[in-house]
Parts: C-alpha cells; sequence; structure tokens
C-alpha cells in the first residue's frame, strides 16, 4: 500500500489556494489549505504534511515569518516549496532556508513537478 502524500497550501487568495488544491488532489495527493501563516501552523501542528507550498505575501503572519517559525520547530524535514508573485523572492528566500521558489503565474506541470520532488507519490 502506497503513503499517501499531503501537501499544505498556504495562500491568502482562496481561489488560486482551491485551485492548487484540486490539481494537487486530482494528481493523488492529499491536501489541504490555509489563509496565512499562522493557520499554517496551527495546521501543521494538528497533522504534519509532507510539503507545503508557501505564499509569502498574507496578512497576520506572513510566509517569511511562516518559514522560520516551521525551520525552528521542525528543521528541514518538512521541505518548503514557496509560490509567490513577490518581486526578488529567490535573494529573500536564501536565507530562509527554503527548498524551492516557484514564481506566479506558473503552469500547473510545473507546480506538480515541484511537488513531486519532495513528496513523491512513489
Amino acid at each position: 500500500m502506497t503513503e499517501t502524500k499531503e501537501v499544505l497550501v498556504v495562500d491568502d487568495d482562496p481561489d488560486m489556494a482551491e485551485t492548487m488544491v484540486e490539481v494537487l488532489r486530482d494528481a493523488g495527493y492529499s491536501a489541504r489549505s490555509a489563509g496565512d501563516g499562522k493557520q499554517a501552523l496551527e495546521a501543521v501542528e494538528m497533522h504534519m504534511p509532507s510539503l507545503i507550498l508557501l505564499d509569502v505575501l498574507m496578512p497576520v503572519m506572513d510566509g517569511w515569518q511562516c518559514a522560520r517559525e516551521v525551520r525552528k520547530r521542525y528543521g528541514r524535514d518538512l521541505p518548503i516549496v514557496v509560490v509567490t508573485a513577490a518581486e526578488d523572492v529567490r535573494a529573500r528566500a536564501e536565507p530562509m532556508d527554503v527548498n524551492e521558489v516557484l514564481p506566479k503565474p506558473f503552469e500547473l506541470d510545473d507546480l506538480l513537478r515541484a511537488v513531486e520532488r519532495y513528496a513523491p507519490l512513489g
């Protein structure tokens, strides 16, 4: 029996989050979403995902703060792919120790390839 891989989508744009969750589910992943970094941390505490897809420009707790907190609590065991339209994100992402940056807008195939790299379905 194959282990189900769960992806946590963190994005304050409900349409974007819903689209990513649907695409991931269609590809065979379990997926859920959170609307900001604080909700993401609470979701991770409740159930550890295989991967976080993390926007950075969000209210309450932005993606940078969330990534720092995830690394502090869980180290590098939990992969983080930053998915954002923010400018200069690659330079800012390096000190945050994220696994990858996927700039918005992106092709769905690029999203699925990034997810497969860190949470392969086997």
